[in-house]
């Protein structure tokens, strides 16, 4: 709901009157009554307001004005109807002073899986197979320092094809990223992808030594995981995965993991996956939507979001119900701080990617992101010679979340920061479009998310404003 430079975002979920101001970022738990009054506010005049209000919900016309001088004084206090403080923010503030803060380092491109929907062709990203050698390694280490300018801590991804088929260098590399942080005022923090097949005691106790994320690839049950994750002779990768990501979380202690599952066309009903997962007792989860060709079998579908969308709906509540039993999970897409969430600055521009983030390929190659990697077009420079597509750079620095005509009424744009550049260019061929599913998967996401928050919060619902 917008009138100029505001807007507000109306909805309801189980029962909460959830009323979402866009440019302050301010969230109101109304009664019915103000939630009406809110939606009619800036449509009509108060006196009309107020006699709809009273008519229609059989309210005194004294409540009825009470209501709308709260409402005016949320207005007044910036929390209802704020206006656009920002757009003009958005046009060049990253290419102003563009310092990289992390890489996706491709130690292998190879895998020991031949998972049909892989967007990176069986990891070889549609190239030929190859690993990354300790002094490619070394020189992404030291171009990334280089050029890190005021970042303290830096990231750096261990990525493939499985990172664990080039397990010695990664490891060399982690050695050499200490001994770098030290002598430049750095804090590395690195992190692994890996789809459990070579994940043993010696891996697990260096990760939970040395890595401040693990991410494990894992579809959710059985069947659906082995639709996909097999290897080269066929065979299904569950029960060789699953005990060794059972024992790996068991060793992890309170330090950072996620099981990283993606839901086709094929399993919609992810929650039963989810739920797999739980009882497998891992408890810091995700489900992505697939990336793929819009003509693959496993593609999702405009006729699938009605089932997703009620999939997340379900999985609020089930958040909600184990968090009341003491039972709480982590859902990677429902993580929001509606207290200290990121500074304005990133939820304008988002990930960074082709400007902060880059991904180096295994002889160096730079390219603005993993899904980016052996489309010749989007090579942005090497690790020797620096980034020299400045105009793409510039192109990246620029895609924000006003970039998009699409975006300019959208409620979401400050929480997807114009969506993954990724997704809108395999969707329309230009980073600048739009993957209209994914912004729709996007906005219901956001909307259970803040559900889930305000009924994991503690707060009474309170009557208006």
């Amino acid at each position: 709901m917008k009138s100029g430079v505001y807007m507000i975002h109306c909805y309801q979920f189980d029962g909460l009157n959830i009323v979402l101001d866009c440019y302050s970022g301010s969230i109101h738990m109304v009664d019915k009554v103000a939630y009406d009054m809110i939606r009619w506010y800036e449509n009509m005049p108060a006196e009309e307001v107020i006699s709809k209000a009273v008519e229609k919900h059989g309210i005194s016309r004294e409540d009825a004005e009470e209501c709308i001088a709260d409402i005016d004084d949320l207005k007044t206090a910036g929390k209802l109807y704020a206006p656009d403080k920002y757009e003009h923010l958005a046009k060049d503030f990253r290419k102003k002073n563009i310092k990289i803060k992390a890489l996706c380092l491709h130690v292998a491109h190879t895998c020991n899986l031949n998972c049909s929907y892989c967007f990176a062709s069986q990891g070889k990203y549609h190239g030929e197979r190859a690993i990354m050698s300790y002094e490619v390694g070394k020189r992404a280490i030291d171009f990334l320092i280089e050029n890190s300018g005021f970042h303290k801590n830096l990231d750096i991804d261990f990525f493939g094809g499985e990172p664990l088929m080039n397990w010695d260098v990664c490891k060399q590399l982690v050695a050499y990223g200490r001994e770098q942080e030290k002598l430049h005022n750095k804090n590395i923090r690195f992190t692994l992808t890996t789809n459990g097949i070579l994940l043993d005691d010696e891996v697990t106790e260096f990760c939970n030594k040395e890595m401040h994320n693990v991410v494990l690839s894992l579809d959710g049950r059985k069947e659906v995981n082995d639709r996909f994750r097999v290897d080269y002779a066929g065979h299904g990768s569950y029960d060789r995965i699953v005990p060794n990501f059972q024992k790996f979380v068991a060793k992890r202690g309170d330090k950072s993991y996620y099981m990283r599952g993606t839901f086709t066309h094929y399993n919609t009903d992810f929650l039963n996956d989810i739920k797999q997962m739980l009882d497998l007792g891992f408890n810091e989860l995700s489900m992505e939507p697939v990336v793929t060709d819009p003509s693959s079998p496993s593609a999702i579908t405009k006729e699938d979001l009605p089932v997703i969308f009620g999939q997340y709906e379900d999985l609020a509540r089930l958040m909600v119900e184990r968090y009341n039993e003491g039972r709480p999970f982590t859902f990677y897409h429902y993580m929001l701080d509606l207290t200290c969430g990121p500074c304005i600055y990133k939820r304008i521009a988002g990930c960074g990617s082709g400007t902060e983030y880059l991904a180096v390929t295994p002889w160096g190659d730079l390219y603005p992101c993993h899904q980016f990697v052996g489309d010749e077009a989007y090579r942005m420079g090497s690790i020797y010679e620096g980034v020299q597509n400045t105009e793409l750079r510039d192109k990246f620095a620029s895609c924000n979340a006003y970039s998009r005509p699409e975006c300019k009424d959208c409620w979401a744009k400050l929480y997807c920061s114009g969506g993954c550049a990724a997704n809108s260019y395999h969707a329309s061929g230009d980073i600048n479009g739009v993957y209209e599913m994914g912004c729709d998967i996007f906005r219901k996401r956001i909307e259970c998310a803040i559900a889930v928050k305000l009924l994991t919060s503690g707060l009474e619902q309170p009557g208006n404003g």
